[in-house]
């Protein structure tokens, strides 16, 4: 993992500082765009805070999905030679993407304490924290059982790699990512509440700034919901791994 991790940005000027500063000025655009020209509330939590908890979690699941994704097509030449369990790969690149993670979100509990001894802002004093790492597995487990199962497509019909693509951007915008579920109108809450990484999103701001949307039976769907997932991204990936490798 860690081999990876400096691979991936080797031949580049500022190397792993980009896990920084991509985050970093992600989040200064969305300050300045969704805070400041459209006016998105922010529930009293300062806008830093809320749009960087947000783009932290996405690009741990976005990262983790878009490697997982391509896992026959990019390990065929593997597969095809040596026998081993076809999982290690995709659980290897969900392993390196949280170490990626780890990063970013150092910044964030970083930030966090700043504002909490520097500010008013009285956020921690009622954020339950202990649901911080469950809702971090969580995700990465959702991004993981997709990225299984578009794995087996992909390495089948490449075409589907461009689809997939498009609807991880699009899944972003009915995700809480740069508003909270707040925001939207009451009638509409529940089809937001529909896709289960909604309340994660939700419950991962409440955990660290205090402020969220989630209810019990709501954290318990998106909790099913990824089991469910799980266990089917799992058969369908054990069952058609190796009859792709002579497709592939």
């Amino acid at each position: 993992m860690r081999k990876d991790f400096l691979l991936s940005y080797q031949q580049t000027v500022l190397g792993p500082l980009w896990v920084l500063l991509q985050p970093i000025m992600t989040m200064v655009t969305y300050v300045l765009v969704f805070g400041k020209v459209i006016g998105v509330s922010t529930q009293g939590t300062p806008p830093i805070l809320f749009y960087l908890a947000g783009i932290v979690l996405w690009n741990l699941f976005n990262d983790a999905f878009v490697g997982t994704s391509t896992t026959f097509r990019d390990n065929v030449h593997i597969f095809s030679k040596v026998y081993f369990p076809r999982l290690i790969m995709p659980f290897a690149q969900v392993s390196g993407q949280l170490l990626r993670f780890s990063i970013p979100f150092l910044l964030l509990i970083l930030l966090i304490g700043f504002y909490w001894v520097f500010t008013p802002w009285p956020g921690l004093s009622t954020a339950p924290l202990f649901l911080v790492p469950l809702v971090i597995v969580l995700v990465a487990a959702i991004s993981f059982a997709l990225g299984l199962i578009f794995s087996v497509i992909t390495g089948k019909y490449r075409d589907i790699t461009y689809v997939a693509g498009l609807g991880i951007r699009l899944l972003m915008f009915l995700t809480p990512v740069i508003y909270p579920v707040s925001y939207l109108p009451e009638k509409w809450r529940w089809l937001a509440q529909l896709n289960p990484l909604t309340t994660l999103f939700e419950v991962f701001r409440l955990a660290l700034l205090g402020k969220g949307m989630a209810t019990v039976p709501q954290f318990l769907y998106s909790f099913t919901c990824t089991l469910v997932l799980l266990i089917v991204a799992l058969l369908v990936f054990n069952k058609q791994g190796d009859k792709l490798i002579d497709v592939v």
